[in-house]
């Protein structure tokens, strides 16, 4: 695990500065004109700044783990793809993660992200919702200023990956919202459309990343296909264990506030814990629950009640051990597609890693 920590903090540097080339921190009348072109009449770019780069870098300076990107490069690494031509393109993956934390806050109207409040408290939701979306294309820029270092049927390769993946993070993210939404037609959610969903929102960027690195290192399809079955299912354990971290963390780091603690239930999520709990509680245990979890409460003492009936039923345990079932059977898929070398052994750690992780 320690491994894993300082790959991602020695990669965190370097993708935050090809982050800022492609999403400046400021807009100016020179990098504007490379961003989207020459003005027709004349730019605003107070306005670009005010409601695009300020808030867009508001979320990015807060931190995260920039896990995605560093996926991307340790894929190409495996594959003995070419590093220097994948990391033009590693603001893709982190641009858009960031964008649908915003646009996610919004749609929850949750007040904190990473221990500040969240961009549409500060910014207005007017602002969140502009500025979520842009950073959905925003990041394409490095692929179109960068489509001299790559043949024609590898960029259309590369465009059809993202536009399917978008489209799945969209369904990912509908079926999320509808669960914790109508409560009522959530009761009857089974474990594989949890998965299902958890592989559409989450696993999206991560398969994204994966196979975006398999194209531009030249797999054959099978091994593209392969390879972001594995980064999206281990996106799937990554969630899984955000959930539980949500219910048990005591490291007060990062995104893991007091505040933070039991949002999941405020939200009414139908979490994996969720799901097996009232899969196996007792009539009167899976009423309680199901009520705390429809009254999107705020009180500390309901949200407690709820983890207790979901601790009493093993399901914490539970969550933890399918996220691992989950990361070992997907490693199984690509062990023997991948030649032995220490970036394959670097993206095993990896993996454990991020089911492992308490921050």
């Amino acid at each position: 695990m320690k491994k894993a920590i300082e790959e991602l903090e020695k990669n965190k540097k370097e993708i935050d500065e090809i982050i800022e080339k492609y999403s400046p921190k400021k807009y100016t009348s020179d990098n504007i004109v490379e961003i989207i072109g020459e003005p027709v009449y004349e730019y605003d770019l107070n306005a670009f700044n005010k409601a695009l780069a300020e808030p867009i870098w508001d979320l990015l300076n807060r931190g995260g783990k920039r896990w995605r990107p560093s996926l991307f490069l340790m894929v190409t690494e495996a594959l003995g793809g070419e590093v220097k031509k994948a990391k033009e393109l590693l603001a893709i993956p982190e641009i858009v993660h960031n964008g649908t934390l915003m646009i996610d806050d919004l749609e929850d109207d949750s007040n904190l992200r990473r221990g500040k409040p969240a961009i549409h408290k500060i910014y207005g939701k007017d602002i969140a919702a502009n500025t979520s979306n842009t950073m959905y294309y925003l990041p394409l820029n490095s692929l179109a200023k960068n489509k001299h270092l790559f043949d024609a049927k590898t960029l259309l390769d590369i465009y059809e990956v993202y536009s399917q993946e978008m489209v799945r993070l969209g369904f990912g993210q509908a079926t999320d919202i509808y669960w914790h939404k109508h409560p009522d037609n959530a009761k009857g959610i089974t474990e594989q459309q949890y998965l299902e969903m958890c592989y559409n929102k989450t696993g999206c960027l991560a398969r994204m990343s994966a196979k975006l690195a398999a194209i531009i290192s030249k797999a054959d399809e099978e091994t593209i296909n392969k390879i972001g079955n594995f980064a999206g299912t281990i996106g799937v354990a990554f969630q899984i264990q955000d959930d539980i971290l949500n219910l048990t963390a005591t490291s007060n780091k990062g995104q893991f506030t007091k505040e933070y603690i039991g949002s999941d239930i405020t939200e009414g999520k139908r979490t994996l814990m969720v799901i097996h709990t009232l899969n196996n509680a007792t009539p009167e245990d899976k009423k309680r629950l199901e009520e705390i979890l429809a009254k999107h409460t705020k009180d500390k003492q309901e949200i407690q009640e709820a983890i207790s009936i979901i601790k009493k039923y093993g399901s914490i345990e539970y969550a933890r051990q399918k996220a691992k079932q989950l990361m070992q059977e997907s490693w199984k898929e690509i062990d023997g597609i991948l030649p032995p070398s220490e970036a394959k052994e670097k993206l095993r750690s990896f993996a454990k890693y991020l089911i492992e992780r308490d921050v």
